[in-house]
């Protein structure tokens, strides 16, 4: 009984994880916890520890007497994204190259092959969620108390605003995607060799391409202002 319970507890987490991530569950959207409870097999004490882990992890936000909802995304929350999101990989990646042991970089190559085969016949979903998977690897290797946190927020925020901006037809996004997979596998060597110098460079590097990408469909054709920069209105 309780082995059907922790099984039923695992696919509701991943379920609700993935759904956030790829914006099936739109940021702030209301938890339907009775409707979870049903779909899940799971009662509402089982239910609200899976729901307490994913707020832990910052998926989802719990309001007291008046349940949970998908954590938020708003201005502020690019503005400090763009802010700390190179400082973060770059820590993370550091650390990485520093302490990872022999199964997590065989790990972190086998979360490789996952984002490959995904870029090759997988949905915008199934590639956020491979790449995803093999950052979490990098957090892991970092093993850092107070990085770990703020890299996981950020690693579903990324994932949320690449959702938003993903555009499947577009040339220049596909020799992006081809070129983070390049820069994957300059990583894992990074780390494997534990060059921590070479590992945090690509970290900035591999930030970098995901900015100028989401940058591409958030900034007006023709207008040549950096993201977060508001632009001085001109005396009349």
């Amino acid at each position: 009984m309780k082995d059907a319970s922790k099984n039923r507890k695992a696919a509701l987490y991943s379920r609700l994880k993935t759904a956030i991530m790829t914006l099936e569950l739109r940021p702030g959207a209301d938890l339907d916890e009775a409707k979870l409870s049903e779909e899940s097999g799971l009662s509402r004490t089982p239910l609200r520890e899976v729901l307490r882990q994913l707020a832990g992890e910052g998926y989802v936000d719990l309001r007291e007497n008046r349940g949970a909802r998908v954590s938020e995304m708003s201005h502020m929350t690019l503005r400090d994204f763009f802010l700390a999101a190179p400082m973060i990989y770059g820590a993370v990646m550091q650390l990485a190259a520093k302490h990872a042991t022999p199964a997590q970089v065989s790990a972190l190559k086998s979360a490789q092959e996952d984002f490959k085969a995904a870029l090759r016949t997988g949905s915008s979903a199934d590639r956020a969620m491979a790449n995803n998977r093999f950052h979490e690897i990098t957090g892991e290797m970092a093993d850092n108390i107070y990085l770990l946190p703020s890299f996981q927020r950020l690693l579903i925020d990324h994932a949320r605003i690449g959702m938003t901006f993903y555009r499947p037809q577009d040339a220049r996004m596909a020799e992006n995607l081809d070129e983070a997979s390049s820069q994957h596998d300059a990583i894992i060597a990074a780390i494997e060799a534990g060059d921590e110098a070479a590992a945090g460079q690509l970290a900035i590097e591999h930030w970098n391409l995901s900015r100028d990408q989401i940058e591409l469909f958030v900034m007006p054709a023709g207008l040549d202002v950096p993201l977060g920069t508001v632009a001085r209105k001109t005396p009349a």
